[in-house]
């Protein structure tokens, strides 16, 4: 990884668009902080779209996506979207924006796969010691979630002994600084971004990942790190070096929010040079 200070100010230029996770990687501690809120509204502002993709439930997320300058939020890793309704309508009577959200399966899957998924989660809990459903739990529709860092802590063998079961089970599965997610079908955060930006923009992203950048911090970013010649990783990301394949190609000096802060101020400088 290089310093983010030898991101070359060219290229920088080009960037159109922004992609990021957000735990840990917008939020600090669990809630966003005032450097990342502004971060995010000055690269609205600059015209640059910005979509985050997470691994937290769509319940969770819905408050976010009204009340966050984002484009949009793609939650559950790449499975449902959230973002404004521009169609015409006027905002809610409290002046806050409307959603529409979008699944990437239909409504039949998403019936079948819910009851296989809760009998995965019980295999879970009652077989991996201390593990508990992550407590956004009441708000995912596509997945499930064992805690492993937020409120409770599972160590790395027990994370292991969770995602084995998930894998045996026929499920994919993904581990985020907070969370071991599992769900069943193909998607991921990268098919979500090319997904979205397809729905929203209408652009194809395979045609210009060089054009956007991501920004990350733990081991379920890989795919995006790996396939996003301009990403990032807050410099929390060092917890998880040792067990990344494919890392950022640059790290910032803050840490989460703060980091994110300072991977917008890099690109906002650069179109203001």
């Amino acid at each position: 990884m290089q310093v983010l200070k030898t991101w070359p100010l060219a290229v920088r230029r080009g960037i159109t668009g922004v992609l990021t996770d957000i735990d840990d990687t917008l939020t600090t501690a669990g809630a966003i902080t005032a450097d990342a809120l502004a971060a995010l509204a000055a690269l609205q502002a600059a015209g640059l779209p910005v979509i985050a993709i997470t691994g937290r439930s769509v319940g969770w997320s819905q408050p976010f996506a009204l009340d966050w300058p984002l484009d949009a939020i793609v939650a559950e890793n790449g499975a449902v979207a959230l973002f404004s309704n521009k169609k015409g309508l006027q905002p809610n009577n409290d002046g806050r924006k409307l959603l529409s959200k979008l699944y990437q399966q239909d409504a039949t899957t998403r019936l079948a796969n819910r009851a296989r998924m809760q009998r995965v989660a019980g295999r879970v809990t009652a077989e991996v010691p201390g593990a508990v459903l992550a407590q956004d739990s009441a708000g995912r529709e596509t997945d499930i979630a064992i805690d492993h860092s937020e409120f409770v802590h599972l160590p790395p063998e027990r994370i292991a002994q969770a995602l084995q079961i998930m894998h045996r089970e026929g499920m994919t599965a993904s581990v985020s600084s907070i969370h071991i997610n599992g769900w069943f079908g193909a998607h991921n955060k990268l098919a979500g971004a090319r997904w979205i930006v397809r729905e929203l923009l209408g652009r194809d992203l395979d045609l210009q990942l060089d054009r956007w950048v991501y920004v990350g911090d733990s081991t379920n970013d890989q795919l995006m790190f790996e396939a996003f010649p301009n990403s990032v990783g807050v410099a929390n990301i060092a917890r998880f070096v040792p067990q990344l394949t494919h890392l950022p190609r640059y790290v910032t000096e803050g840490e989460r929010g703060a980091g994110f802060a300072e991977v917008a101020a890099t690109l906002l400088a650069a179109r203001a040079a």
